[in-house]
């Protein structure tokens, strides 16, 4: 695989679905991840291994995990919300493993139904056994900024948080604005907080378009060294506790502004069109970033056949 600038975590697979209302069998999953990995993502969010009637559009991620495309080139990870899930995800062979833990104690009540205390305690085991099993691990600092019952996170409890996933065994943190309430001053003094204390090769960023600061946001936590950034396909996703939400910052938009300012992400704009349609049409549903128009009108043109 070629050296890439920054790194680009496509979380549409499991993120974004996770979200929607159509359920999608595996098979569909699986043509889902294949149309994003020929368009040259090779980090890839696969799915989580929770219970089916909690999340039943991740029902059958075990048999995704056994028959994912090229694993020998592209890295998939699952999030695993506590220890039979990870016994699951590990025994399905995931080798890289993500835990969430919300910044606030009324985000997890609400959200998993566990006080913040016990949320670092299952998160903080799950990254010693990742470490010990010799599996990747990483660890979302969820709300990071905004936590939508208690307001703004102070960055001191994200930064002590942080310092306990480390601690544990964690490879990598990833600071998630997850109801899209960031703006980019608010970006550039956490990571440089969390840059300084931790270094940038351990820090990715997980932005929201909510409030259309996604991509001011990303160019903030560049300017602050980090270089590994979750996107979703088309924008797809969102938050239950923001109505209205538009979902994850778009990865057709974060690719065009890379590539665009001379950083390598690996993955060809264009080549992008053709996920979005696919994920559209399993949906049923417009999915598409800012640039899409743009980009599919620029798809057409290289081909040919220009409008």
């Amino acid at each position: 695989m070629s050296t890439v600038d920054v790194v680009i975590n496509e979380v549409g697979p499991r993120d974004g679905l996770q979200s929607q209302s159509r359920i999608l069998s595996v098979a569909q999953r699986l043509e889902m991840i294949q149309v994003l990995v020929d368009a040259g993502l090779r980090n890839v969010e696969a799915g989580s291994f929770v219970s089916p009637k909690a999340v039943p559009q991740m029902a059958g991620t075990a048999e995704l995990f056994s028959r994912l495309p090229h694993p020998d080139y592209v890295r998939y990870s699952a999030l695993v919300p506590n220890v039979r899930g990870y016994e699951l995800a590990s025994a399905a062979g995931a080798h890289t493993l993500s835990v969430v833990l919300s910044a606030t104690e009324t985000m997890n009540q609400r959200n998993i139904h566990l006080s913040l205390e016990q949320t670092t305690t299952v998160c903080t085991e799950l990254m010693r056994r990742a470490k010990e099993d010799g599996l990747g691990g990483w660890a979302y600092v969820a709300v990071a900024y905004t936590c939508p019952f208690e307001g703004p996170t102070p960055m001191l409890v994200v930064e002590r948080l942080a310092a306990k996933m480390i601690e544990a065994g964690a490879t990598k943190l990833i600071i998630a604005d997850t109801i899209g309430a960031a703006n980019p001053v608010q970006v550039r003094s956490l990571m440089h907080r969390l840059v300084g204390s931790f270094g940038a090769q351990r820090i990715a960023c997980h932005f929201h378009d909510t409030r259309g600061m996604a991509l001011a946001n990303v160019l903030a936590a560049l300017d602050e060294g980090v270089r590994a950034f979750d996107s979703s396909i088309g924008g797809l996703g969102g938050c239950p506790f923001s109505p209205g939400a538009s979902g994850n910052v778009a990865t057709e938009d974060v690719v065009l502004m890379l590539e665009s300012m001379g950083l390598r992400t690996g993955i060809d704009p264009l080549a992008l069109v053709g996920a979005v349609k696919c994920c559209s049409a399993l949906l049923g549903s417009s999915l598409g970033g800012h640039c899409y128009r743009w980009l599919e009108r620029e798809a057409d043109r290289t081909a040919g056949g220009e409008r």
